[in-house]
């Protein structure tokens, strides 16, 4: 079984994703290194300034604040691992460790499926969002969307009855649109409102993508009903394909530009889709082999788990450093070629990511980022 964090923890945890330069990825190493949140809070300040920058550390007031803001707006803090963490997100490269929940949690243990699309959409569009995931409800079906305008608001509306949920590209007290708080209200008495971002963060144009990562990461499969060619929808049906969810996109008019991103989409060999029972024929397999398996380490577990500290040798990081450029390389690569363990490698190569100099690809290589060239 899933194990529990204790209040203590869930609020180290907090304070960890919190802090500066701490992604996912990043969290999941640190604390699977130090054996905790807490450990890892403590060794923050040392590891970055070994990276080359301090970082700005989330206090303990700060994240007892937000804990208290979500309380009081009926929304918690779930974490990987735990009884109530959506299952197939579980599974995806770059989990996050923690995501904000207002409403029903329940509904993630059904089999979830994303309708997304334009947000200018037709009318002919929005009905046959609002059929899909009307039909798709009330077969089993939890719908999941963005709450934007057009497509996604067609979709949850039509699936209110069943169980929607809505992921936010900021915090669950910043409803964006702001005309959809009340599609919002309403979705938390059979769904749920699902955030990764800090309560009172506004949305940037830079956080829906990580939106639409959480959209694909909680479903089988991902529906696109009319996507221009730079749409956000089809940034989620790239996350999905990369995550192996299955792809599914409804014909459109190929005059009306809010469909050339769909069309094409089924070009290059995307579900062809234009009744729900073929969205349910896609899917079958995905359901009968169960949720994706999550990832093999457990961060509730690795609470106790107990890593060795030790700081890597100067001329293991020289070597390490040498290596590493512009050009994306992978670790195991980096560790060959360093002829160094692997934990090595990895804690240099978070010293760099902790303190901004090093960023990592979505096919988990490296890179230096521009202006952070070594000598």
């Amino acid at each position: 079984m899933p194990g529990r964090l204790t209040d203590e923890q869930r609020l180290a945890w907090l304070r960890l994703i919190r802090s500066e330069n701490v992604g996912p990825h990043a969290f999941r190493n640190l604390v699977n290194h130090f054996g905790g949140a807490g450990a890892a809070l403590s060794a923050l300040p040392d590891l970055a300034r070994r990276g080359g920058r301090a970082i700005r550390v989330c206090g303990q007031a700060e994240a007892e604040a937000e804990m208290d803001d979500a309380r009081r707006r009926g929304a918690r803090f779930v974490a990987l691992g735990e009884a109530d963490y959506p299952p197939a997100l579980a599974a995806a490269d770059g989990a996050p460790p923690l995501i904000a929940v207002a409403g029903n949690a329940a509904v993630f243990q059904r089999p979830m499926v994303a309708i997304v699309g334009a947000r200018n959409a037709s009318s002919a569009g929005r009905s046959f969002a609002a059929r899909l995931a009307a039909e798709l409800g009330g077969a089993g079906w939890v719908i999941v969307s963005g709450l934007a305008r057009g497509v996604d608001a067609a979709a949850h509306s039509a699936s209110l009855a069943s169980g929607t949920v809505a992921a936010y590209a900021g915090g669950l007290n910043c409803v964006y649109p702001p005309e959809h708080a009340d599609l919002a209200g309403r979705i938390v008495n059979e769904g749920a409102l699902v955030s990764e971002m800090p309560m009172g963060w506004q949305p940037r144009g830079r956080d829906f993508p990580r939106r639409n990562r959480l959209i694909a990461g909680m479903s089988l499969g991902v529906i696109v009903v009319e996507a221009a060619l730079r749409s956000g929808s089809l940034i989620t049906a790239r996350l999905a394909a990369e995550m192996g969810r299955e792809v599914m996109a409804a014909p459109g008019s190929p005059l009306d530009p809010r469909c050339e991103g769909s069309n094409g989409l089924l070009r290059d060999g995307a579900v062809f889709i234009t009744r729900s029972d073929d969205v349910i024929d896609a899917l079958a397999p995905l359901v009968d082999r169960g949720p994706p398996a999550p990832r093999p380490i457990s961060l509730a577990q690795a609470e106790a788990a107990g890593f060795d500290h030790g700081e890597p040798a100067s001329c293991d990081r020289a070597r390490i450093l040498e290596l590493l450029g512009p050009s994306p390389a992978s670790v195991d690569e980096l560790v060959r070629q360093a002829d160094a363990e692997a934990r090595t490698v990895q804690i240099v190569l978070l010293e760099l990511e902790l303190a901004g100099r090093l960023e990592r690809q979505s096919d988990g290589r490296v890179r230096l980022l521009a202006g952070d060239l070594w000598d």
